[in-house]
């Protein structure tokens, strides 16, 4: 599995599913579809992606942190 980062290209909004999708090996179609389906249901779905864009790095700034070391 690769690591989870917001990737630079093929994200929508801000990339959690994107990155997700790319996590899980899925599509990121897939990944969309299921969070959509998830906002139906009672629960924070939207405060979590909020969360998730925060607090997940970008692409850029993992493979920079990942070539310091």
């Amino acid at each position: 599995m690769t690591a989870l980062a917001r990737p630079t290209h093929g994200r929508m909004i801000g990339g959690v599913c994107a990155a997700l999708a790319r996590r899980f090996g899925t599509s990121a179609t897939t990944m969309r579809v299921l969070f959509l389906i998830s906002c139906l249901l009672p629960g924070p779905q939207f405060l979590l992606y909020i969360a998730l864009w925060a607090l997940l790095p970008s692409e850029d700034k993992a493979n920079k942190t990942r070539t310091a070391w």
